[in-house]
């Protein structure tokens, strides 16, 4: 970043170079305006990503790729905003579903799993797919609502499909019975609650207030 010795160093020995020197303070008013314009710059050039971009310029993101924000925080819109650049590129297959989900919520593919229900032996269902593996924490970490979260997958999907269930994975355990077996991450918190596995969740559509998917 640009400095008023900066200046100072390019003049000809003809001129003072101190920095309290009547130069000196014109360079110094000239290097904060120099470095207002580059923190401007380079700002922009971070916020052209959806991840570090905030406020009307993810808004601005949203009207070209015609991803309304509706009452959405900066960090759900993000969400919304993958979602939909991936979405207009889906082809709706499961493992193209599966990276959406991935890239929008920021966790790996090999977390999320998804079955088709035409073959379930309880209850088949013709045109239909339930999410049966995603960790819950991406959930939580993203603040998106498991409502939202459904109706997200449920505009992934080809037409006619229908997004049955999302059983979200905890990582919460018992332990086997010995009394060596001990993992603070896995079993019950702490009182501040900064240790603990968390509970899992099994959700299905319902009448939550939408977000503008």
């Amino acid at each position: 970043m640009i400095t008023a010795k900066d200046f100072l160093r390019k003049l000809t020995d003809v001129f003072t170079k101190r920095p309290n020197s009547n130069l000196g303070k014109l360079f110094t008013i000239l290097a904060d305006q120099i470095r207002q314009l580059e923190e401007t710059h380079d700002r922009i050039r971070a916020w052209r990503d959806i991840d570090q971009a905030e406020g009307t310029t993810l808004d601005k993101i949203g009207t070209i790729v015609n991803q309304p924000r509706g009452v959405a925080t900066d960090e759900v819109y993000r969400i919304l905003l993958k979602s939909k650049i991936a979405r207009n590129l889906s082809t709706g297959d499961i493992n193209t579903i599966i990276r959406i989900l991935s890239l929008a919520l920021s966790t790996d593919p090999s977390n999320i799993e998804i079955k088709e229900t035409w073959n379930d032996p309880v209850d088949p269902e013709p045109a239909g797919i339930s999410v049966i593996k995603l960790p819950i924490e991406a959930i939580n970490q993203a603040g998106l609502p498991p409502g939202q979260f459904v109706r997200m997958v449920q505009k992934t999907v080809v037409a006619g499909v229908r997004v049955r269930e999302i059983e979200l994975t905890g990582t919460f355990e018992f332990a086997s019975g010995s009394e060596t077996e001990i993992d603070v991450n896995r079993g019950f918190s702490n009182l501040e609650g900064t240790s603990g596995g968390t509970l899992g969740y099994a959700y299905t559509p319902s009448d939550d207030t939408d977000l503008p998917i």
